[in-house]
């Protein structure tokens, strides 16, 4: 069952000026409860607030009830107990411990009582695609302004920055690359941390590789990711090993309401920063954005639909000039893995084997020159409403803010290294320089992991890591997985979860996502 917020105290609200910050504080110091804090922040911030009743996970040796909260479609961690009450409670708390930081930022941002009154109404309830309410879009672009300044927005950049100069400071012939570059940074309380950055704006122009040595799509944010997933590998196998201090300057932590799967650590957040506006349906025209209610649905689902590139050229599925060939490696457009990601998790399938889905908080573009990224929005945060629902425990739609910020590089990459890109882990000693097009590390890469040139971002360098956690892990069961497919298939939560949001996109008018090639997927070590 669902219990949703109705704020039967919602005259006593609009007649106090408790604000958001001071509600806090009166949770923090013990004199407002969990759910009571939520209800009260729905009305005022304001959010639309939702009690789910779940299922208990797995390894539950009693019966307990199960809630998780929703806050505008996102789910959060489900709390158990012997009772609804304490089931809803415990969800409140879990939820509080990720929403508290970001709201606590933004208190000082919020309109004040004044202010309101002159604001434009928004509706409770998001409608879904293709109507959508003109004034949610004029009231998102008075966000987007007030979000620029805040202090988060800024140190992500200019950590962002200060890691790719000290990469390529002494190799001026790759700062042309840095113009698509994507890093993902962490948040602690210490600060902010840069654990992966990607470049590159190309995909491989040959078929599939058999031996999972080849790396088929090279543009910024995907490279960025799985160096990402370097990162949460390396920081697996820390928790994993017998050194008391490495396991706790791991990431990881057991999850209570689980006694299989890990989650991150309470308080830390993850972050995406892009150079640019990804490729795909983001940059669709701006009267759609706009007004979408002056176009016709088949207009509506060809600029919203999934796009595919093809050797740097993104083209939507529903174009004419897209014509399927055996010969061209074609590949899912950056903007719809992100919209995949967002509901997935940025782990992948392998990774899910050992830890809960990983989100990221905000997507922040580097750009402040007027450009519009109301698209990308709209693609991110509206073709999957509604799914969250429909997927298997632990997954969810999770709605990251997106907004602009300052951009950490300039130029373009239109010149002789427009098929390079190159990627960075947290403690790596260098960078690796991968040539898009043929999709294996340059030959003056300072970074090479062979005389065969095979990037460390490769699928067959992804299964060499996951054996290795997997031994760590003591779990047998994945070290008799005869193939990197049949790992990545023994994933069932994912792989449902993946199932379900194809469909989805389908059923909405979006497109069938592109099948690729499995034979590709058949290798082993």
């Amino acid at each position: 069952m669902a219990l949703f917020a109705r704020n039967p105290k919602a005259n006593f609200y609009k007649n106090n000026a408790i604000g958001p910050k001071e509600m806090i504080n009166r949770y923090r110091s013990g004199h407002t409860h969990p759910v009571s804090l939520l209800h009260q922040l729905a009305h005022t911030v304001p959010f639309h607030l939702e009690f789910k009743e779940t299922v208990t996970t797995g390894n539950v040796r009693r019966f307990l009830f199960a809630f998780c909260v929703l806050v505008d479609g996102v789910q959060y961690k489900t709390g158990m107990g012997t009772n609804i009450k304490l089931a809803r409670h415990k969800a409140a708390e879990l939820a509080l411990e990720d929403l508290l930081p970001t709201l606590e930022e933004k208190a000082d941002l919020l309109p004040t009582l004044e202010e309101k009154a002159d604001l434009p109404k928004i509706s409770t309830f998001t409608p879904s695609l293709p109507v959508i309410e003109s004034s949610r879009s004029e009231i998102q672009a008075y966000t987007f302004s007030r979000e620029r300044t805040t202090s988060t927005n800024l140190q992500i950049p200019n950590a962002v920055k200060n890691q790719l100069s000290k990469l390529i400071n002494n190799q001026p012939q790759l700062f042309a690359c840095a113009a698509t570059v994507a890093a993902f940074v962490i948040q602690t309380s210490d600060g902010y941390e840069v654990v992966a950055i990607g470049t590159g704006n190309w995909s491989a122009g040959c078929s599939t590789s058999v031996d999972g040595r080849v790396v088929h799509d090279s543009h910024a944010v995907v490279t960025a990711r799985r160096s990402l997933m370097r990162f949460l590998y390396q920081h697996l196998l820390m928790f994993f090993s017998k050194t008391t201090q490495l396991v706790e300057n791991s990431i990881f932590q057991h999850n209570n309401n689980n006694n299989h799967l890990l989650s991150l650590k309470s308080g830390i957040t993850l972050h995406l920063y892009i150079n640019q506006v990804p490729t795909g349906a983001a940059q669709i025209p701006s009267k759609l954005s706009l007004n979408p209610r002056c176009i016709s649905t088949l207009q509506m689902s060809n600029e919203m639909g999934l796009h595919v590139s093809v050797e740097g050229k993104v083209f939507s599925i529903f174009s004419t000039a897209l014509e399927p060939t055996s010969t061209k490696m074609v590949t899912v457009s950056p903007m719809d893995k992100i919209t995949q990601w967002q509901v997935l998790g940025y782990q992948g399938a392998l990774l899910s084997h050992f830890i809960e889905p990983v989100y990221v908080r905000s997507i922040l573009i580097g750009d402040l020159g007027g450009g519009d990224i109301r698209g990308m929005e709209m693609t991110v945060n509206r073709r999957t409403e509604g799914i969250t629902a429909r997927l298997p425990m632990f997954y969810c739609m999770m709605r990251p803010l997106i907004c602009t910020v300052p951009s950490v590089a300039s130029g373009s990459p239109d010149n002789g290294l427009v098929t390079y890109s190159f990627n960075w882990s947290n403690n790596d000693p260098s960078i690796e320089v991968v040539d898009g097009l043929i999709g294996k590390t340059t030959v003056e890469s300072p970074f090479k992991s062979g005389p065969a040139l095979a990037s460390r971002l490769c699928k067959a360098a992804m299964l060499h890591r996951f054996k290795l956690v997997a031994k760590e892990a003591n779990r047998q069961d994945l070290l008799a997985t005869s193939s990197y497919r049949e790992a990545k298939r023994a994933a069932k939560a994912y792989q449902e979860a993946k199932t379900i949001l194809k469909t989805y996109l389908k059923q909405l008018g979006f497109g069938s996502w592109p099948e690729k090639n499995m034979v590709s997927d058949d290798f082993n070590m």
